[in-house]
Formats: structure tokens, C-alpha cells, sequence
């Protein structure tokens, strides 16, 4: 599985982006610079990971720093991935 091209599909498919928009690269920021990436989008891209992942996600696991890049989401899903 291509981690970056699931993390670009699953952020379209939670924030109901625009598919045809520019693929995000691991130094895109996100959280400030996505304005679809509101707590409830937060929401939407983690259940989105335990569903697709089957997966847990603990709420000590959630912060700032996993939603900042989209290179540290990507590692956290594959970091999730892995651990499965």
C-alpha cells in the first residue's frame, strides 16, 4: 500500500476535498492551512483511519503534532499500520 496516496485519499474522502486538487507533499501544512481540517474534521480523518485501518486510536495519540505536516500524518498512519 502507497501510505502517501492513502493518507491524500482518506484526507479527500473525510474533508469532502476537491479531487482535483494539488497533491499535498510531506512539508504541506496542515492544521492552519486547511480550512476543511476543524476539530470535526479532526474527527472525520481519525474514524476514517480505524475504520479503513481497523483500528484504535487512543486520545493520548491524537495531537497537534500528528495533524501539523501531511509528511507526520502520513508516518503516523504508517506507524499505525505497522503496528497492527
Amino acid at each position: 500500500m502507497d501510505i502517501q496516496k492513502f493518507t491524500q485519499d482518506l484526507l479527500q474522502q473525510a474533508l469532502h476535498l476537491d479531487e482535483k486538487m494539488p497533491a499535498f507533499h510531506d512539508t504541506t501544512p496542515l492544521l492552519g492551512n486547511v480550512a476543511e481540517l476543524d476539530s470535526i474534521g479532526v474527527v472525520n480523518v481519525i474514524t476514517l483511519i480505524e475504520e479503513q485501518l481497523s483500528c484504535v486510536i487512543e486520545d493520548d495519540e491524537i495531537t497537534a503534532e500528528v495533524f501539523e505536516t501531511f509528511g507526520s500524518l502520513v508516518n503516523f498512519i504508517a506507524t499505525k499500520r505497522s503496528s497492527l
